[in-house]
């Protein structure tokens, strides 16, 4: 029994330091956007001038909207794409698709900093160049196989016979995609979006590949800033950005009930 007691102090300790590790210097930065020192020193003093300031930042702005932007597309984009990908992939056996499903692991295994150098070559290769549109193909092309993946991994889970008793009842192929396969998938759907979204909105490399003066991604701008000089700009434009996405997840997770019914 005392064993038994030691170990599970030891998990909670275990936790609540991960824990402690993964929020605190997330806290910390949320909390100096607060505090009138520029340069994070105490004792701590109120203030929101960083968040006033903050809206006269043009140059910030625009590249928060445009990262928002980019990635609500992006998503979408990828998450249609992908999703009709996966389908087509569980539904039909056709030659090389063994090889196909291999092919979607080297995008998400080979790194970022080789894949941004490739896609400029190519961009510039075919006459796209660089700029927004090209910062949405690459981050389309990134998200796609997490979308892919994860869709596929929910459609593994899923019965074929639900779809062969919705036929023999009268239901056409478009029906039966809806109304029995796209509502069993839809967490997976779910998921692979929010894996969408995160790839692109955090995508820093091949934005910076990607992108013109005058037209970059928030990671890009911040990156930017903090070789002129941090500022506590981009702690408050991050704080706003990190409550939106955490109320958002909360919203879709109990929206979904990914924690199940409790």
């Amino acid at each position: 029994m005392a064993t038994t007691r030691i170990l599970e102090w030891c998990g909670r300790l275990y936790i609540w330091l991960l824990l402690a590790f993964l929020y605190l210097p997330v806290i910390i930065m949320a909390l100096m956007s607060f505090n009138v020192s520029p340069f994070y020193q105490l004792p701590f003093e109120w203030t929101t001038e960083w968040y006033a300031s903050l809206w006269q930042n043009d140059q910030l702005i625009s590249a928060t909207w445009n990262s928002i932007e980019i990635a609500i597309i992006s998503t979408i984009i990828s998450t249609v794409l992908g999703s009709a990908a996966s389908l087509a992939l569980y539904r039909y056996e056709f030659r090389g698709k063994k090889f196909l499903q291999a092919l979607l692991f080297p995008p998400i295994a080979i790194p970022w900093l080789i894949t941004g150098t490739a896609m400029l070559i190519f961009f510039f290769g075919v006459g796209i160049g660089r700029g927004l549109f090209a910062i949405l193909l690459g981050h389309v092309a990134l998200a796609l196989p997490y979308v892919i993946v994860v869709v596929s991994a929910r459609l593994q889970t899923f019965a074929p016979e639900l779809e062969e008793a919705a036929r023999s009842l009268g239901a056409n192929q478009w029906q039966v995609t809806s109304r029995v396969t796209l509502p069993w998938i839809m967490p997976g759907v779910i998921a692979g979006g929010l894996f969408a979204f995160a790839v692109s909105f955090d995508q820093f490399v091949v934005s910076y590949f990607l992108s013109t003066p005058g037209q970059t991604t928030l990671p890009v701008e911040i990156y930017a800033a903090i070789r002129k000089g941090f500022t506590p700009e981009i702690n408050a434009v991050s704080t706003i950005i990190i409550v939106v996405s955490m109320a958002l997840m909360l919203l879709t997770a109990r929206f979904f009930k990914f924690g199940g019914e409790k």
